[in-house]
């Protein structure tokens, strides 16, 4: 009989965090670890995982499904690497680059799956954004990323527009961080060619919507996804914790999950 994959929850009270929850508990071959939170939150919500100590749950899983905050991902992943265990997926977002180098540092030691969005169509979409940029010349297709996200969702641009925007980026031969423009607000002058541009909206219970907009003078061609339940990413994170478990120390995300490398 093959061993159940023991999987812990990170950020446990938070609504993702319930969501992941759930899932494992349905998922044939898992068994739910526990999970953990903030120490200041003590009372379990409605779904979540049977809580312990961060230290207790890290005994107690292969894999760790983390969608707390970038402080307390970053902190996760340094006591993983020491121990050596357990391998981590990481759906935390806003990171700063400390935190994302904490982050890779840690992936030399233990396996780590990170991607700002675990939906499968998310990331075919970003395949086909990245495919459309490469065909698409800057000097007549200008690229902008706008996203929906709820109310209390406290980054942005949300996770998945900066995927998406790394898509479109690599696409045309170079890293997010030379084509990123800053905002459109106030008289910022024309757009510069060949940059890419990020809009954030923040309303109500907007699960999260994305569209990337390549728009030249007469024609205009919109990709896009819609995220109808959040129940969506938990399930592909579980999936990318089956699937890291066992795997070699490195930084992975969503494309090596779903075979969609090459």
């Amino acid at each position: 009989m093959t061993k159940a994959l023991k999987i812990g929850v990170g950020g446990a009270l938070g609504r993702m965090g319930r969501a992941v929850a759930s899932i494992a508990r349905s998922r044939e071959g898992v068994v739910l670890a526990g999970g953990f939170d903030r120490p200041d939150i003590a009372d379990e919500a409605p779904g979540a995982a049977p809580l312990g100590s961060r230290e207790q749950i890290l005994a107690a899983s292969d894999v760790i499904v983390d969608f707390s905050t970038g402080q307390a991902t970053a902190a996760l992943a340094r006591i993983a690497a020491i121990h050596g265990s357990p391998a981590l997926v990481i759906g935390a977002t806003g990171l700063t680059v400390e935190e994302e180098a904490a982050i890779a540092r840690a992936a030399e030691r233990i396996a780590i799956v990170k991607s700002g969005n675990y939906s499968v169509g998310v990331n075919v979409l970003a395949g086909l954004v990245e495919q459309a940029a490469r065909r698409l010349g800057p000097e007549i297709w200008d690229v902008e990323v706008i996203e929906a996200h709820h109310r209390r969702k406290v980054d942005a641009p949300s996770g998945t527009a900066l995927l998406l925007a790394a898509a479109a980026a690599r696409g045309r031969g170079q890293d997010l961080a030379a084509l990123k423009l800053s905002p459109h607000d106030g008289i910022t002058g024309p757009r510069s060619v060949g940059g890419i541009g990020l809009a954030a909206v923040r309303g109500g219970g907007i699960v999260g919507e994305h569209s990337v907009i390549f728009a030249a003078e007469e024609e205009i061609i919109t990709l896009s996804h819609s995220a109808r339940d959040r129940a969506l990413f938990a399930r592909g994170a579980v999936e990318a914790a089956v699937w890291v478990a066992g795997k070699p120390a490195g930084l992975y995300d969503m494309i090596d999950v779903l075979g969609f490398r090459d």
